[in-house]
């Protein structure tokens, strides 16, 4: 049977992050892709230019209609930019969870864009805690994000962000993956914390500029592979292994006069 992902995230006009980046990445690793879209922006390349976000209802009739006709096998969230939305998706998701077993949720805490502009409110990460982090298979923070969360400072050594992804898994995810593109060094390097230890993923750091959508694109790779059966860390492996080729490859594509996209089908376009 084929493979389907949904991403409840928002829609990036400029095409480089959000639903756009999801879908994309969903097709390039073979992924039926589904969407539930939480809010509009009117972004590109240079920065967010405006939200408006969906009315929880109409998510709530998103989520309804996907999940009543499709037999999903992951479920990627990103942007959810206020209480009421991230109520609407918590309930979504209780009320169409699987009979047996647990469908993978990715949870990608989307807080500030690539050009710095935030993206959710204030009040609305105490909710996300309360509400979605205790459903979340795989919650993937960046270092600012996972500060953010546990109300800290950025971590400013490995051993700070292996603690900080510690406390995150208190709060109730089965694994988190605390992501280290914002640090320094040759290397890239992400911390996965579970119930049964900590393990790193590291890559080279490719120096580009063109960095827009990075951590949706982990993100939905990570569910696109869970969905095709792939395990937690066989996911988070491959879903780094193809962030890493569409980073270099990004410069090729030359979009827009700021922060681009990565190159998501830089394995497939010839």
């Amino acid at each position: 049977m084929t493979a389907i992902a949904v991403t409840i995230a928002g829609s990036d006009s400029g095409g480089g992050a959000g639903i756009q980046a999801d879908l994309k990445t969903f097709s390039a690793l073979g992924v039926y892709g589904a969407s539930v879209i939480t809010a509009l922006t009117a972004q590109n390349t240079l920065g967010v230019q405006g939200v408006c976000d969906t009315p929880p209802d109409f998510v709530t009739a998103q989520i309804d209609s996907v999940f009543s006709d499709l037999p999903v096998n992951a479920v990627k969230i990103g942007m959810l930019s206020n209480s009421g939305t991230i109520r609407a998706v918590a309930d979504g998701l209780r009320r169409h969870a699987p009979q047996h077993g647990m469908r993978p949720v990715v949870l990608d805490p989307v807080m500030v864009a690539t050009s710095g502009d935030r993206l959710i409110s204030e009040d609305a990460v105490a909710t996300l805690r309360q509400e979605l982090l205790p459903l979340a298979t795989l919650l993937t923070p960046n270092m600012p994000e996972a500060a953010a969360l546990l109300g800290e400072a950025v971590a400013a050594s490995d051993a700070e962000l292996e603690q900080q992804g510690a406390r995150l898994l208190a709060l109730g995810p089965r694994a988190v993956l605390v992501k280290g593109g914002h640090g320094a060094g040759p290397e890239s390097t992400d911390v996965l914390v579970t119930a049964h230890g900590v393990r790193r993923f590291s890559a080279t750091r490719i120096h580009t500029r063109n960095t827009h959508g990075t951590g949706c694109t982990l993100s939905s790779a990570i569910a696109a592979l869970l969905a095709k059966g792939a395990t937690l860390e066989a996911a988070v492996a491959g879903g780094k292994a193809y962030l890493t080729e569409a980073l270099a490859a990004a410069d090729q594509l030359q979009i827009g006069g700021g922060h681009g996209p990565v190159h998501h089908f830089a394995g497939v376009w010839r």
